[in-house]
């Protein structure tokens, strides 16, 4: 396994960890500083500040700063950095500007509000203006790191559900054409083989520059990655030259950030504003059919869509796997057997083809690719002997739920147990339409907490619940605040050929509440029970 080197960070009195060389034993390593080039080349502050339209507000001394690096977070500052103070919800990054200068900052780039703060009016350092300094931070880091994302085949994947999936099933087809991968997104970051952990979907935008360089360093060549509508309206991936921009689907998620649907799909749509060279999308949906230019790579799941990519023989196995042809533009076609289930799956495996085949990865290399994947967290199957099937799905929006609990009622023929919360601190409107989308299609919905965050998880439990009984439930609705429990009394309520499944927090290592994060793992606590079901506790009916 290659290693993944790190500039040293010394650990300061905020907690915050030192960035160390990969220890090769240890499969996953938690990041504090994000990962930087070993070397960049020195940029002159003046030729930053020209080619961003931004002004010198401070005079230079006899010898001009060059810049090597670039962040926004004081604390991560190197020696030669640019400090990009930026505005923010609770507080101004001007105010942090003094930490930063400390650790060897070279200049600051800010706006007009930043650079009224006594933090700043005797910095001691260069100080950029610019009235946007957010919008034009992407481009500058990516100046900084020496435009690494022109050298690297870059393969944007946006929509609201899929962009996991559809990265992984990507780089699973790159690696079976023998291509040097990176992988950035909700999960995991990859670099040619080594794993990091994610905290955005997308990075900041001088974090995810300087990310793609260390990739370039490590002879990494094709880099799927997921493309949030945060880092697309917040500019993370301005800098950022995309080989392809993808497209999965649009539903209700966010609308705690974006004001509605269509301010939700003004943002996902920045990712085909001409960014990106090629451009695929699914035209499942009106939203996607809105993506299309005569230029646009089509595809579709959909009979009778006039579609470049296409899918048909459909055949789902008890198994969770499913089979399917692949046709594709001039004639290509192949067998994909994907060992994932549901339709919205064949759509993801399709789009991920269209994306491998822009790329010139060869048929053959895709199908291999598509049937070796594996996703964390996503339809993930817990499987210890037991009786039942036991899935973990990251499902957290409406529709998302409603796919898969579709996809397993296809596959089994008992009851479907689901387990399910909704997050606190992000979009209300959906809790009852999620509770709503459950209760439909199980025989027990079991309403408990995921991530309350700073809010009262009973409230949250009651918006779901109201949404739960008011549509009719299929069956019976119960309450069970505590995860733990909730997903032991789903254990023991299954019976055989019956399907728990435990939704909302998938791939997550972590509960969030009254701002503490708690250990906690959808996939280690229904093992658990299933293992404590295994020694002796039988199933019971609900």
């Amino acid at each position: 396994m290659t290693s993944v080197t790190f500039r040293p960070v010394s650990v300061n009195n905020e907690g915050h960890g030192s960035a160390r060389r990969q220890v090769p034993d240890s499969p996953v390593k938690a990041v504090a500083v994000p990962p930087r080039p070993e070397r960049t080349d020195p940029v002159p502050l003046t030729t930053l500040a020209a080619r961003a339209d931004a002004r010198l507000i401070t005079e230079l001394h006899a010898t001009e700063p060059a810049v090597t690096g670039a962040t926004l977070r004081a604390q991560h500052v190197l020696p030669g950095d640019l400090f990009a103070a930026l505005p923010g919800a609770r507080a101004h990054g001007a105010d942090f500007a003094a930490q930063a200068i400390a650790a060897g900052a070279a200049a600051v780039l800010t706006d007009e509000a930043g650079a009224e703060r006594p933090a700043l009016r005797d910095a001691g350092v260069p100080v950029l203006l610019h009235p946007d300094p957010r919008g034009v931070l992407g481009s500058i880091a990516a100046w900084i790191y020496g435009e690494p994302s022109l050298q690297l085949a870059v393969l944007g994947v946006t929509g609201t559900s899929g962009k996991t999936t559809t990265s992984y099933l990507v780089e699973s087809g790159l690696r079976a054409a023998g291509r040097s991968t990176g992988l950035i997104g909700t999960v995991e970051t990859r670099i040619a083989g080594e794993r990091l952990t994610s905290a955005f979907t997308t990075p900041e935008a001088p974090d995810l520059q300087a990310l793609l360089a260390v990739m370039l360093e490590q002879g990494v060549t094709h880099v799927p990655m997921e493309v949030s509508s945060h880092a697309l309206a917040l500019g993370r991936v301005n800098g950022t030259r995309f080989t392809v921009g993808a497209f999965t689907n649009l539903s209700q998620d966010h609308l705690d950030f974006h004001r509605d649907m269509e301010e939700y799909f003004a943002a996902k749509a920045k990712l085909f504003d001409g960014r990106s060279t090629t451009e695929i999308v699914v035209v499942d949906t009106a939203w996607g059919q809105a993506l299309v230019t005569p230029h646009t790579i089509t595809v579709s799941t959909e009979a009778g869509v006039d579609a470049a990519w296409t899918a048909g023989d459909l055949a789902s196995m008890p198994t969770g796997e499913q089979s399917f042809t692949i046709h594709g533009p001039e004639g290509r076609t192949g067998r994909v057997n994907l060992p994932l289930p549901g339709t919205f799956n064949v759509a993801n495996a399709l789009l991920a083809a269209a994306i491998l085949d822009a790329t010139g990865v060869s048929m053959d290399d895709i199908v291999a690719g598509l049937a070796a994947v594996e996703v964390p967290g996503r339809m993930e199957r817990v499987d210890l002997g037991q009786e039942f099937t036991a899935v973990v799905d990251y499902a957290h929006k409406p529709a998302a739920v409603a796919e898969a609990l579709d996809a397993l009622r296809a596959r089994v023929g008992g009851r479907i147990i689901t387990v399910l919360g909704c997050g606190g601190d992000r979009d209300t409107g959906k809790r009852p339409m999620m509770g709503e989308a459950a209760a439909k299609r199980s025989e027990v919905l079991i309403v408990t907490d995921d991530n309350p965050r700073s809010e009262d998880p009973a409230l949250i439990r009651a918006a779901m619940l109201t949404g739960a009984r008011s549509a009719g439930a299929r069956g019976k609705v119960m309450e069970i605040g505590d995860r733990r429990a909730a997903i032991a009394r789903a254990v023991e309520l299954a019976a055989p050929g019956d399907v728990v499944l435990i939704a909302g927090k998938g791939h997550e290592t972590g509960q969030e509440m009254a701002g503490v994060v708690h250990p906690f793992s959808d996939r280690e606590e229904l093992a658990a029970a299933i293992r404590h079901r295994l020694e002796g506790q039988p199933g019971v009916s609900a």
